[in-house]
């Protein structure tokens, strides 16, 4: 039986989350509010400074508390390099393996015409921007192993071709209808190591 006003809400914005459903929805509920003062009112108050605080990056399309993201910032990053990824989740799943030590670009997605996501609503004239920086000599494109994220790939090949950079794909290491979020760190790494020109 689900509980009643604030309660239900707040079961109902947890099914909203992936990988929870209404049932593990109230689960989780219930243990938050068994323990309100140690784990619901921090994470409450987490949630309200992260959603204050948290920034797109300008540069990047990645996600930080400060414009240019802590990446694009970093002195020790190669800026020969940019690794181009669907989604921030990509992002931070290159990030765990640490095989990586360029800089990022987050598309923000992939060209899907079942969905109605064209060129335009990606990240894509920006990445075409970066890239024709004299520092720029590679571009990585990271896109998930489905149709979408191939042919997102071969369409951002295409606009690169103008530019001076060798653009090259993940290797075959990376399963064809899997997604990077979900792949293990050496999966991840050798296909890094393995990649080849597009």
């Amino acid at each position: 039986m689900v509980g009643p006003g604030g309660i239900d809400a707040l079961i109902q914005l947890l099914a909203k989350l992936p990988g929870l459903g209404p049932r593990s929805a109230r689960r989780a509920a219930l243990h938050l509010l068994k323990r309100r003062e140690s784990l619901m009112e921090p994470l409450a108050r987490a949630l309200r400074d992260t959603a204050d605080s948290v920034k797109t990056c300008s540069v990047c399309h990645n996600i930080d508390t400060v414009d240019p993201c802590s990446i694009c910032t970093d002195p020790k990053r190669d800026r020969s390099q940019i690794c181009v990824v669907e989604d921030i989740g990509d992002l931070w799943a290159m990030e765990r393996v640490a095989g990586f030590r360029g800089l990022y670009h987050v598309l923000g997605g992939t060209l899907s015409a079942l969905d109605g996501v064209g060129p335009e609503d990606l990240h894509v004239g920006g990445l075409v921007e970066r890239a024709r920086h004299p520092d720029v000599k590679e571009v990585v494109l990271a896109t998930n192993a489905t149709v979408d994220g191939q042919t997102t790939a071969h369409y951002i090949a295409e606009r690169l071709a103008g530019t001076d950079v060798t653009v090259s794909g993940l290797a075959h290491g990376v399963p064809v209808g899997g997604e990077l979020d979900y792949l293990d760190e050496g999966t991840i790494t050798a296909a890094l190591k393995a990649r080849k020109p597009v």
